[in-house]
């Protein structure tokens, strides 16, 4: 029997959550004390990151060898930071790159402390907002704890070119924060002002918050239980999509040619992987295991059945969640939180080769963390059950993820590791050849790059590495061939154009030498290899100036090359004496 005083339960629902702070005074600590718990517990399974060093998957890309990044901050490098490069246009990732460099030099420990203190910031700014939100202190708790650690979070933390995860993921909660405060106070213009500008800054570190108005609707409907008509609410984030639209334009335009087209990936291919990353997303929360950084496509053709049952499971689950929309919201709204956010990742617009990523669970799965959260806390037994079972858990992922963090430690740790994981992932083959190949391990290399080839014969890259390990052997002729044909599968890969030049030109064929050492330069501008190739050709013609200024561009782009040093004093000593037919010191293949 119903007690007098006991109201329905879609009637508690729709109560106005207390704001933060509401808490009775007694319990004023309770707050500190969980920001602390918070930011302990992320730095006792990250904190392990600081002795790591930079891995050979686009850490040298954005930061190690990139050669504006490593000078810091610059007006050159600001400017810079504002163009698109990588294919991406995330400016504030990139600053904050070049921050670090200024602070730190090249040094990694603080470039991966500051992805710790990044993520950590947003664990506690996500804690806060949940508070704030629902007025639940615990629940939110667990929410943050379970963001803070879950081994899903690696990826995004311990891989220092991620830094636009979690450099967007802080602005993330710090735009929800303000729009919370917007939406519990009177209209303000600088509150909403405060909202878009937040909103802004997260785009310009990652785009993957183009879908955070649409988050906000469901935010109105609960939590914040906003009680303005759908078309008001809707009106009033038509400035948030309209940044939102802009940021997609330039995410599309600055990914243009890593976009997979539709003749190579069709529609219906693409809603397959759209399904299979949804339910494995899913399983990878559930049972953290084999995690890695890069997934390639099944090697015997997308599960078609296996995407129709997934497709199946979505669809049964979104409508209970809808079917218990007044009794419980949290439930669909945590789970279309989660549906949503992945929708510019999941695979429908496909960039890159992978079928999916961890990096991409970084801010969507709070969604399911939420909805899972709340239905828990309805079940009939004592807080203190609920609790024990709660650190049982988080004790057990943090143990997960410590470990998930330690493969993270270095290049070749990384790529054995995945390969243990799956000996057919044609990039962690790739990728450790490139390792044992800067070792000098020149016969595991080749073996690494051949069996990269056996997997996906296609693969430029490996191509290319194979063609430097038969240089470095002497093996002219064959390196020859493989830099070709690493340009007929990629006609714009600048470090094939690059390899292939010093190739023709050891071959003495300086005239094809020097074209194709040029059109690398077109390609990528800052190759200051490519210039160090393209002055040797041009001194062996005998355009010595030519020759000089080409190694002091080189120095320009990379004061430390050593190669560039040597060729350019060479040259400047044998100016004067008028030796134009003599070869200056050879670079390395």
């Amino acid at each position: 029997m119903k007690r007098q005083n006991e109201q329905p339960a879609d009637e508690r629902a729709q109560r106005p959550a207390p704001l933060a702070g509401a808490g009775r005074p007694a319990q004023r600590w309770q707050t500190p004390a969980v920001c602390l718990a918070l930011a302990a517990i992320t730095f006792i399974v990250f904190g392990r990151t600081l002795t790591h060093g930079f891995v050979n998957y686009d850490d040298t890309l954005y930061v190690s060898e990139n050669p504006v990044v490593a000078r810091g901050l610059t007006f050159h490098g600001v400017l810079w930071a504002f163009s698109c490069h990588e294919a991406n246009w995330h400016p504030l990732a990139w600053l904050s790159h070049e921050l670090d460099c200024q602070l730190y030099g090249l040094h990694p420990a603080g470039h991966h402390l500051t992805n710790v203190l990044l993520h950590t910031a947003t664990v506690i700014g996500l804690f806060l907002v949940l508070r704030q939100m629902t007025g639940a202190l615990w629940r939110g708790a667990f929410v943050a704890a379970l963001f803070a650690i879950h081994p899903l979070r690696v990826e995004s933390v311990a891989w220092v070119a991620e830094r636009k995860d979690v450099l967007s993921g802080l602005f993330f909660v710090l735009t929800i924060g303000a729009y919370v405060r917007y939406a519990r106070r009177p209209w303000s213009p600088a509150r909403y002002g405060l909202v878009l500008l937040l909103f802004a800054l997260g785009l310009m570190s990652k785009p993957m918050l183009v879908t955070l108005p649409v988050v906000l609707l469901l935010l109105d409907v609960w939590p914040l239980r906003r009680a303005e008509t759908a078309g008001k609410l809707v009106l009033e984030k038509l400035p948030l999509l309209a940044l939102s639209a802009a940021s997609c334009m330039a995410t599309l335009l600055a990914q243009g040619r890593v976009i997979q087209s539709a003749e190579v990936f069709s529609l219906p291919a693409r809603l397959v992987t759209a399904l299979l990353a949804c339910k494995e997303y899913l399983w990878q929360m559930i049972c953290p295991v084999g995690l890695a950084p890069f997934y390639p496509f099944p090697h015997h053709g997308l599960p078609v059945r296996e995407a129709a049952l997934d497709g199946t499971l979505l669809a049964v689950i979104s409508a209970v969640v809808l079917w218990q929309r007044r009794e419980r919201p949290w439930l669909w709204v945590g789970w279309f939180w989660y549906l949503v956010m992945l929708l510019p990742v999941v695979g429908i617009v496909q960039v890159g080769e992978q079928a999916h990523a961890d990096r991409y669970t970084y801010l969507p799965q709070i969604g399911i963390y939420l909805a899972m959260t709340w239905l828990v806390a309805q079940w009939q037994v004592s807080r203190a059950a609920l609790g024990v079972l709660g650190a049982g858990l988080i004790g057990l992922l943090m143990g997960c993820a410590w470990q998930q963090a330690a493969y993270w430690k270095d290049s070749e740790t990384l790529w054995s590791y995945s390969l243990a994981c799956d000996a057919d992932n044609y990039v962690a083959q790739n990728n450790l050849g490139l390792v044992l190949l800067q070792k000098g391990r020149t016969g595991e290399a080749a073996a690494c790059f051949r069996r990269a080839l056996q997997i996906k014969p296609g693969y430029a890259e490996a191509r290319n590495n194979l063609g430097e390990v038969l240089l470095r052997s002497g093996k002219v002729d064959a390196a020859i061939t493989n830099f070709q044909e690493a340009l007929l599968i990629r006609p714009d890969f600048a470090e094939a154009h690059d390899n292939l030049g010093n190739a023709l030109l050891q071959f003495g064929k300086v005239d094809e030498a020097m074209a194709h050492c040029r059109r690398a330069l077109q390609i990528k501008p800052d190759d200051a290899e490519a210039c160090v190739n393209l002055g040797n050709a041009l001194f062996r013609k005998g355009s010595v100036e030519e020759a000089a200024a080409q190694y002091q561009r080189a120095l320009q782009i990379k004061p430390g090359l050593a190669m560039a040093r040597k060729n350019l004093d060479a040259v400047l000593l044998q100016k004067p004496a008028g030796k134009a037919n003599h070869n200056p010191v050879q670079t390395p293949p």
